[in-house]
């Protein structure tokens, strides 16, 4: 039997999870729509690291306008539901033991303006869930988590349908376990998934991220490709301690350095993965603050020359820096994340630029584990 499913994810990333569900061998994609990646799978425990969360399918109809007085035809989806063959799929499907349902929840969100709230589009399904699952319903209008034992469900309007899902386990993927500690401008975990996905990691591969903050970008290379070596540097001693919490016992390196000047050989480093101190969350510190272009010639140092850095830049301008340090753009997404919209840009060194160097030891950088 094939388990209809859908893949939430941040608006840009659609491809990537898509580019997951099918080299992972999970199923055939049948659709990309805003957010989100419909599929089918056989298996019954799909693991996915690029995506937000991973819903069942349980009905759609059209969307009903932008006027709340087609509110009550939400209702609709509930009484479109075959809840306990769906119950039963989410059951057998969850990667933990799903505790009985003592209660639901629902979480709405649509595209374009309307004359009603999110909350007034989640109470009407929310209510005609727990009337036909003779559940209690938990309104999230007073902000309010919901209880233990309450299954969440997800409802969408993109302007063409309205869609109702059901969470596969407790608690959302993007919730990864080993996220013990966090700083500010830490990384969202699917995107930092993706970005190692999109680096093209291959075994034996010396990975650096040269402004680590808590570890998120080097934790998901290393927990996909536990056979390359990863080192992180960051000038903030919490952000190192965080980042040596996080990473546990995984074979990652993590150091406290500047950025601009990097305690490594030219030409050493095959991947780099970066959210780099670009001032929206974090400001830069050390050499960066007052010369931002070192940024780019350490980076330009370090790499190989059939190397690749896979960044989150915040502006065009920060792209055209990069171009004008001789790296050509291989790949550039424009994202939406959390209100703002970076670039995700993979970059390859410009063939015949010049090469820094500076005074370091030549050869390829050391797995120097911790």
């Amino acid at each position: 039997m094939h388990t209809p499913l859908v893949a939430r994810c941040l608006r840009g990333l659609e491809a990537v999870v898509a580019a997951e569900v099918l080299g992972s061998g999970l199923g055939a994609v049948t659709e990309l729509r805003h957010r989100e990646v419909h599929f089918r799978t056989h298996r019954s425990v799909p693991a996915l690291r690029t995506a937000d969360d991973l819903f069942l399918l349980a009905a759609r109809r059209p969307d009903i306008g932008p006027t709340r007085q087609a509110l009550h035809n939400l209702a609709e989806l509930a009484d479109q539901t075959a809840i306990d063959h769906l119950l039963s799929l989410r059951r057998h499907s969850a990667t933990t033991p799903a505790p009985d349902i003592t209660g639901i929840d629902v979480s709405a969100s649509f595209l374009g303006r309307r004359t009603f709230t999110r909350y007034d589009a989640e109470d009407v399904v929310g209510q005609a869930l727990a009337r036909r699952l003779r559940v209690p319903y938990h309104s999230r209008r007073a902000g309010t988590p919901p209880p233990p034992g309450c299954w969440g469900w997800r409802l969408t309007l993109d302007g063409a349908r309205a869609t109702l899902m059901l969470r596969l386990d407790d608690r959302p993927l993007h919730r990864r376990a080993y996220k013990q500690r966090t700083i500010p401008g830490t990384l969202h975990p699917p995107l930092a998934a993706a970005m190692a996905r999109l680096a093209d990691i291959r075994p034996g591969h010396v990975v650096l991220d040269p402004c680590c903050g808590a570890g998120t970008l080097l934790i998901e290379a290393a927990l996909a490709h536990p056979d390359a070596h990863c080192h992180g540097f960051d000038l903030s001693a919490d952000a190192v301690a965080a980042a040596c919490v996080n990473a546990g016992d995984l074979p990652v390196a993590i150091r406290c350095s500047d950025a601009g000047r990097l305690p490594l050989p030219d030409h050493s480093v095959d991947r780099v993965l970066c959210n780099p101190p670009w001032g929206a969350q974090v400001r830069a510190r050390g050499l960066l603050a007052t010369a931002p272009s070192r940024w780019w010639t350490e980076l330009r140092r370090v790499l190989a020359p059939d190397g690749t850095a896979v960044l989150l830049l915040p502006d065009p301008g920060h792209l055209a820096a990069a171009i004008r340090h001789h790296f050509t753009p291989v790949h550039v997404e424009r994202l939406r994340l959390f209100g703002a919209q970076p670039f995700l840009v993979r970059l390859a060194p410009a063939p015949g630029a010049g090469r820094v160097t500076a005074t370091q030891p030549r050869g390829r950088a050391t797995s120097d584990r911790r």
